[in-house]
């Protein structure tokens, strides 16, 4: 008989060990000398292995068997062959209700049409994105720093369980794995332990801020989140009972976090919870550019029309979306009143795909997806910048627009007559040429003949806007006093910005080509341009139809040249900067502009800057489509910025401009003045230099 048990573990009629491990045991012993302790066994059952209590010893003066003997009761709980049986059955259902759903969501994935323009390269950039968002939860903490960082420690605790749960199944099937007794299971194991804590702390404040603050962004009550909630923290309450004197070795506390840990599985693909299996591939097979507009393939592409449509990497981010809200609660068309919600875009196309799957012909402008909503998108990138999954909502919505558009399903008056300007007169304000031509030579403008340094674009708004004409002629004043040789194309087209954010492939291409042929005509090495929509379309989307020349913003231009200009005069009003989203989340610039606002006044910032910046209202064609539904987002931005007390409103695009022209006289009898940062700069240079 064996001795070495502590006797509070085990109860002298309980089976120690199964027959086979009870002789390796006895041979081990007899092998090494090693004196069993014996009693004498009871009349009515057989010899077996039982305590001595009078002979117990501290583990440290214990021997070979006995110390085999501790080192067990560290390591599992000991299950009889019926409960494994148990355990097995369950497991497998479990493992069955993961795979009938997961397995539909991957088959659905797999049956999208490939997406054509997807390249795996560059890996290094796809490993950094993975591993800042995924496994550090940048992204998370940032944008909502204290639920983001209990979120992370909900993840971050997942990972740090990988082994608990390994080991809590391999005691489910007998199988002695991991011990806390080791030095690697005495760090790994009270590791796992402050991570337990730290995600049951983390859960329950997550309940409650769903349950009970409810943060309208995050929708309606949602009981399935509260249940999941409740799983985790059980899970993590079971584990850590463990720790607790005589608690390790406890079937109903075993079979409690086995339970649980089973009930959960099959659940995360039922619920939005799926996003913790999918969103990893998803974060690291994103596009590889902010808001990329896929290329149409074909004659028969015309965006996404019908189930056919829906490319294996919508699909994917459509099932990865974690309903968190971030879109929604930093959508202008949402803030304002407008239908659209751009989480909703994500969900409708996962409805559609649950319904109707990739391979039907039922339009995705329906039941689940409207048009409406689609062409309230004011293209301003703050949902896709928002989301901490990797869905990136703005391919989703414009090419919805692309397949209401192309196949002459949408129909509006506004938009019909903004194609029909580009078409027929080159910009999207209707207006003649020669009225762009009477304003290069009133301002004396140098045609570009291929020996000046820049061509300076002058775009829709800087060439017939008469508050976009006002920054051009600013801008290259500050462009003559830095003795920068500059001229202007003698003709000129849209760069198709409107249209291409609308759908209208066909106007976009046509104007793209055109400007092109143009471009390489006149022989053009550098573009700078005053409207970040026209930097964008020029140096990203017209790749497809060929490569333009280098182009920069003026606020890059005259943030390079800043010490070559005047330092603020003695006034120094302040200034608020609004920051442009086609500037800040679409190429990144958020400094530069600051650096010339500091350099002529005292920059202030309004509560929503950078990348959190709130739109003006006017992207994604909207400029042109007529009156706003609900408050005008315009107004709502305009509200913010007069608000910090500002004298002067800066901007760095003429559509910002424009938007806010009308939106601060309508606030205010005495709005603070808006000027463009060009327009700030040539204040401040003597006329006669």
């Amino acid at each position: 008989m064996i001795a070495g048990k502590a006797a509070n573990s085990r109860r002298g009629d309980e089976c120690l060990e199964p027959v086979v491990l009870l002789l390796a045991c006895v041979m081990f012993a007899e092998h090494h000398d090693i004196v069993l302790i014996e009693r004498p066994p009871a009349p009515d059952a057989l010899a077996r292995p039982v305590l001595a209590p009078d002979k117990l010893t501290s583990p440290s003066k214990m021997r070979g068997i006995e110390r085999f003997s501790l080192l067990h009761s560290l390591l599992m709980v000991e299950l009889s062959w019926p409960e494994h049986a148990l355990f097995l059955i369950l497991l497998a259902a479990s493992v069955y209700g993961f795979w009938f759903r997961f397995g539909k969501v991957w088959r659905t994935v797999l049956a999208s049409k490939k997406d054509p323009e997807f390249h795996i390269q560059p890996v290094g950039r796809r490993v950094t994105d993975f591993v800042s968002e995924v496994l550090l939860q940048s992204k998370v903490i940032k944008q909502r720093p204290l639920p983001g960082i209990a979120h992370a420690f909900v993840f971050w605790g997942f990972c740090a369980f990988a082994l608990v749960t390994i080991n809590h199944f391999g005691q489910g099937v007998g199988l002695h794995l991991f011990s806390r007794d080791g030095f690697f299971g005495r760090i790994y194991f009270s590791l796992a332990a402050i991570f337990g804590i730290a995600v049951a702390v983390s859960i329950a404040g997550l309940a409650f801020r769903r349950l009970v603050i409810r943060p309208k962004w995050l929708g309606k009550v949602s009981y399935e989140s509260g249940f999941i909630a409740l799983l985790i923290f059980l899970l993590m309450v079971t584990y850590l009972g463990t720790f607790l004197p005589g608690m390790e070795e406890n079937k109903p506390l075993w079979w409690a976090h086995t339970l649980t840990l089973l009930i959960f599985m099959p659940l995360i693909p039922h619920t939005k919870h799926l996003h913790l299996v999918l969103s990893p591939v998803t974060v690291f097979l994103k596009r590889d550019k902010f808001s990329k507009i896929p290329p149409l393939v074909g004659d028969e592409d015309f965006g996404l029309d019908t189930g056919k449509d829906v490319t294996q990497l919508i699909s994917l981010q459509a099932y990865s979306c974690v309903e968190c809200g971030r879109c929604t609660q930093h959508c202008p068309a949402n803030n304002t009143g407008k239908v659209l919600n751009p989480k909703e875009i994500a969900l409708g196309m996962r409805g559609y795909l649950n319904e109707f799957g990739p391979a039907s012909e039922e339009p995705l402008l329906g039941k689940y997806l409207l048009q409406e909503a689609a062409f309230q998108c004011t293209t301003c990138g703050a949902c896709e910048f928002q989301c901490p999954v990797g869905v990136q909502h703005l391919p989703m919505i414009i090419g919805l627009r692309r397949g209401a558009v192309n196949t002459g399903k949408w129909e509006d008056d506004y938009g019909t007559k903004l194609f029909l300007n580009l078409e027929r007169n080159g910009n999207a304000l209707g207006f003649s040429s020669t009225e762009r031509d009477k304003f290069i030579q009133k301002q004396e403008f140098p045609i570009f003949d291929g020996t000046q340094e820049y061509c300076l674009w002058l775009g829709c708004m800087g060439a017939y806007d008469p508050q976009g004409r006002e920054i051009i002629s600013s801008f290259a004043q500050v462009m003559r006093h830095l003795n920068v040789s500059f001229g202007v194309l003698r003709k000129e087209k849209c760069t198709g910005d409107p249209a291409r954010r609308l759908g209208n492939d066909l106007a976009f291409g046509q104007l793209a080509e055109n400007n092109l042929e143009t471009l390489k005509q006149s022989k053009v090495k550098k573009i700078v341009s005053i409207c970040p929509h026209c930097v964008r379309t020029m140096g990203t989307d017209w790749a497809e139809y060929g490569e333009a020349p280098p182009i920069e913003h003026h606020s890059e231009f005259l943030a390079r040249h800043l010490d070559m200009l005047p330092s603020k005069t003695g006034d120094g009003q302040k200034i608020v900067y609004h920051d442009p989203c086609y500037l800040g989340r679409y190429r990144g610039v958020y400094d530069a502009p600051r650096s010339v606002v500091g350099q002529f006044g005292e920059l202030v910032d309004p509560p929503r800057a950078r990348e959190r910046s709130f739109c003006c209202g006017a992207g994604g064609g909207l400029a042109f489509l007529g009156e706003e539904k609900g408050q005008r987002v315009s107004v709502t931005r305009a509200q913010e910025l007069a608000d910090t007390g500002a004298t002067i409103v800066g901007a760095a695009c003429p559509f910002c401009n424009t938007m806010f022209r009308d939106a601060l006289s309508g606030i205010s009898k005495t709005p603070p003045k808006l000027m463009d940062i060009a327009q700030i700069a040539a204040s401040q240079i003597n006329p006669s230099s």
